[in-house]
């Protein structure tokens, strides 16, 4: 699978359609979807296109939808037994697809993090980055739900995150703050790929300065 380099977007557009839910990896309504790309490390630097991945953003009357379809030329960094009936601390030292998202586009300093592995497992975060740190809200229960599939040189995975108090549903043209990520390998100077690279010396997602816009159509 080839991605074309569109690293220089800084928009991802969320289409609403119906009757899509986190378990349908392959239906046609994704194509309705825009996709973008993660083609770069969280340095800036380009990634190989065997570790590539295209994302493609939705939504409708029952929440976020997201799907990641990664190119996988290696072996995957996964556990025997995974456990998806809680979530799973620790995931993203494994391989796993992320989203940062900030529904308040005017505070990106406080953001929740999802994220979901070809093995089913996830977590949920709410984070507050503050001038002390970084406070994580580890008990935060979202409601998420995943699915993936994984073929010779491709894993798909996708997500739901139902509307809610916290992640309120949007009207048509909002903008919203998100950044998105790849976790795969075991190399850790390499494995941390970025939609928007963050550029940080060492690797960290956790910059809101580095997020691009999402927006609902």
């Amino acid at each position: 699978m080839t991605f074309f380099d569109l690293n220089s977007q800084d928009t991802v557009v969320a289409s609403y359609v119906t009757g899509l839910t986190s378990s349908d990896l392959e239906h046609d309504a994704w194509s309705l979807c825009n996709p973008v790309f993660i083609t770069h490390q969280w340095s800036g630097a380009a990634a190989p296109p065997e570790r590539h991945a295209e994302v493609r953003l939705g939504w409708n009357d029952e929440g976020l939808l997201v799907r990641f379809v990664c190119s996988q030329h290696e072996p995957l960094v996964v556990v025997d037994h995974p456990v998806t009936n809680k979530k799973t601390l620790g995931l993203w030292d494994r391989d796993v697809c992320e989203i940062f998202v900030a529904p308040d586009s005017s505070s990106p300093d406080h953001y929740f993090e999802f994220e979901a592995a070809p093995t089913g497992e996830w977590i949920d975060l709410g984070i507050q980055l503050t001038k002390s740190g970084k406070e994580t809200e580890w008990d935060y229960s979202s409601g998420m739900k995943t699915n993936a599939s994984v073929a010779a040189e491709e894993i798909v995975v996708g997500m739901l995150i139902p509307w809610s108090e916290r992640i309120p549903k949007p009207n048509r043209g909002v903008q919203w703050r998100v950044n998105l990520f790849r976790c795969v390998g075991s190399d850790e100077e390499t494995r941390y790929l970025s939609w928007r690279p963050t550029r940080t010396p060492e690797p960290n997602f956790h910059v809101p300065e580095a997020f691009g816009t999402l927006r609902f159509a």
